[in-house]
C-alpha cells in the first residue's frame, strides 16, 4: 500500500470558503484509510486545529464522519453544515483565513524547510507558513515519488 503525500495547498479554500479545509479533508481521509505518509498528521496541532476551532467542530466528530462515511469533499462541506453550533457567518471565515495567511513559521522551522528545498535563507523567500509548507510537500513529493 502506499503512502500519499498531501498536495493540496491550505491556500486552497471550496465553497464554504474555508481556506485549508480541503486539506484537512484530504489528510484525515488519507489517514482514515491507512493511505497517509508518516510524516503528516491526519489532524495535526497547527492549521487543522485552528480551523476547526473557528468552526466549532469536534476534531472526534470530524474524524468519525470521514473515517466511517469516507466522503467526497462536497459530502464533507455538506456535513458540516449540518453540525450543532457549527460558525459559517462570513466573518468567522474571513478570521480564520487571515490567521491562516497570516501564520509566520518560527526561525528553525523556517530554515529547515528552506534547507531541505535547497534555498538560502536570505529573505528572497515569502516566509509565510502556507508558501513554506507549500514548498515542503513539494521537495517531499519530489524525493519520494519523482526521484
Amino acid at each position: 500500500m502506499s503512502n500519499h503525500i498531501p498536495m493540496i495547498s491550505s491556500a486552497v479554500a471550496g465553497p464554504l470558503g474555508v481556506i485549508h479545509l480541503p486539506r484537512l479533508w484530504q489528510k484525515a481521509s488519507l489517514e482514515a484509510c491507512g493511505k497517509l505518509h508518516p510524516d503528516y498528521p491526519g489532524i495535526g496541532k497547527g492549521y487543522d486545529s485552528m480551523v476547526l476551532a473557528a468552526l466549532g467542530l469536534s476534531e472526534a466528530a470530524v474524524r468519525e464522519f470521514i473515517k466511517s462515511k469516507k466522503p467526497s469533499y462536497t459530502q464533507f462541506e455538506a456535513w458540516i453544515k449540518t453540525q450543532p453550533g457549527v460558525k459559517l457567518d462570513k466573518a468567522t471565515i474571513y478570521k480564520n483565513n487571515v490567521a491562516i495567511q497570516g501564520y509566520i513559521h518560527d526561525d528553525a522551522t523556517r530554515q529547515d524547510i528552506l534547507a531541505a528545498c535547497g534555498l538560502a535563507d536570505d529573505g528572497s523567500v515569502n516566509p509565510g507558513a502556507v508558501d513554506l509548507n507549500n514548498l515542503d510537500d513539494w521537495a517531499t513529493f519530489h524525493k519520494e515519488v519523482l526521484s
